[in-house]
């Protein structure tokens, strides 16, 4: 068994995680088998969780399908006239002035539809998901970024930190630490609530413990206090030296990341950074039933708007611009219709944003096709796999190569074209799918419907047919395919009316097609 695929799915016992003193310590029996260093790359990324799952149809405004959209969720819609264009089918919440400003200075990409197959609507399940970078019929107990530091640093935490690398890999900005760090045996990330206010652990006298594994946890634990007291040191003098430039806003997402900035600036080494908004679970009052415009997801998307603006301004000024990458995510999106108290509810798809002054500028995938009628419960249905988010930046930002990607993350990964020439160089494909050729016919269908499309080029081809609740019914092609025309049958006769989403993947390029079934 390859080494990636022993740390991903190692059966870890369960990590018991404490906060002491604003830092995190996880127990876990210890296990090293490999060992391996790799110098430290300058690159950092800063990850935000958008607790709740929020309603991106009303985040990402679908300019071109508000006569739909003012049938299913006339109640919570945000006017189009006060849409913030990006382009002329594409707008963001009036709410978000940063973010429209960030995308005129090409500081922003925005990632349509991010799901994955067989979306799980339980907040703590799809976390999970997210956080380990795994498929919904997968437990993997490491998350996607501790998989990543794993591979080159497999004894940790055993000997960090070290002469070589004496900063913490990881923080989580807050008092839990994040799962996305996770380790095999422990994890990557230390919490912080304040970089001013640390205080010495407790560590005790020098002792001999039991060879037992209540020994080994108690060895474990000292190992622990005694790594968390060092890197406390760091994190106290690189806040003491560093700086901030730019005028924050009031919240506690813009505190988080002024520490990053701060910390940066301080010359602290650590590469990933964890933040997190909460509040997105809008159930009811999303919206000021006087105003669209107003509410409790207004008020949030504001927040993480003008955070991420101050942010990115300030390590401009700093001179740090060229060495963060930063992006959101959330567990998942909510349900196309609005319910009946100015909210919606949990659904499938949402859009991802990712960040900096190395991003390309644009909007990946497309709008999502809204139909003037939609069963209950019916979500957005995916157009990119979150892992291939992850696995971009990977390759693109940190180096990892698309084998190892594929290898630990995400088998069917593909590069999407997230990083632009700032990072490290990768390599570019043309386009090799004409989406106008994709044809559903027939369309609604009783028994049997085809599906036609044109590849300009051989090219990895992946078709799949999912239900409104976004669970993956069917893979018709899952293989490498020439250049020319194609077709493939689905046999629907045993499905129940409704409506069904035809999902084309091409490389990089994805069509999203309804179907209805009579």
């Amino acid at each position: 068994m390859k080494r990636r695929n022993f740390i991903k799915t190692a059966g870890a016992a369960a990590t018991i995680p404490m906060v002491l003193n604003g830092m995190n310590l996880s127990a876990a029996p210890m296990s090293a088998l490999f060992s391996g260093i790799d110098p430290y790359s300058d690159k950092v990324l800063v990850i935000i969780r958008l607790s709740g799952g929020y309603d991106g149809l009303n985040v990402v405004l679908a300019l071109d399908q508000y006569s739909n959209l003012s049938k299913l969720r006339a109640n919570i819609l945000i006017p189009e006239a006060k849409a913030l264009k990006i382009s002329t089918e594409t707008g963001l919440h009036p709410a978000m002035t940063g973010f429209h400003q960030l995308f005129q200075d090409g500081k922003l990409s925005l990632v349509h539809s991010v799901g994955y197959p067989n979306q799980n609507r339980s907040h703590f399940r799809s976390t999970d998901i997210w956080q380990s970078g795994s498929s919904a019929n997968e437990y993997v107990n490491t998350g996607w970024v501790g998989r990543y530091f794993e591979e080159d640093h497999p004894r940790y935490p055993e000997g960090y930190p070290n002469g070589g690398f004496p900063d913490p890999f990881a923080i989580t900005l807050g008092s839990t630490v994040s799962e996305t760090c996770q380790g095999t045996v422990g994890n990557f990330s230390l919490t912080l609530t304040d970089p001013f206010n640390f205080g010495k652990l407790t560590q005790g006298k020098e002792t001999l413990f039991p060879e037992t594994p209540y020994g080994q946890e108690l060895s474990f634990l000292r190992t622990s206090i005694s790594q968390t007291n060092q890197y406390a040191d760091v994190i106290t003098a690189a806040s003491k030296k560093g700086k901030t430039l730019a005028t924050y806003p009031t919240s506690n997402l813009a505190t988080q990341l002024k520490n990053v900035a701060l910390l940066m600036s301080g010359g602290l080494k650590t590469r990933v950074y964890v933040a997190n908004l909460g509040g997105f679970d809008t159930h009811a009052n999303q919206v000021d039933s006087s105003d669209t415009t107003r509410g409790n997801q207004r008020e949030l998307l504001f927040q993480l708007s003008e955070a991420i603006k101050a942010f990115q301004e300030d390590i401009r000024q700093l001179g740090l611009e060229e060495r963060v990458m930063g992006m959101t995510f959330s567990e998942f999106g909510r349900q196309i219709k609005s319910n009946f108290s100015l909210g919606t509810d949990h659904g499938t798809a949402a859009p991802l944003f990712v960040f900096g002054s190395c991003v390309n500028k644009q909007i990946l995938g497309k709008n999502p096709e809204i139909p003037a009628t939609v069963p209950d419960q019916t979500g957005v249905p995916m157009q990119i796999d979150f892992r291939d988010v992850y696995g971009s930046l990977l390759q693109d930002w940190f180096g990892v190569s698309e084998t190892d990607i594929k290898d630990y993350l995400f088998a069917n990964y593909t590069h999407l074209p997230i990083v632009k020439n700032c990072a490290i160089a990768t390599d570019t494909e043309d386009f090799t799918f004409e989406e106008t050729s994709v044809k559903v016919y027939p369309n609604p269908f009783h028994e049997v419907s085809r599906i036609t499309f044109r590849l300009n080029a051989s090219a990895w081809t992946r078709v799949s047919v999912f239900d409104n609740i976004g669970s993956e019914l069917q893979v018709l092609i899952s293989q490498q395919m020439g250049a020319g025309d194609h077709q493939v049958e689905f046999a629907g006769r045993d499905l129940p009316a409704g409506i069904y989403f035809c999902r084309i993947q091409v490389g990089r390029e994805v069509q999203t097609m309804r179907m209805v079934k009579i």
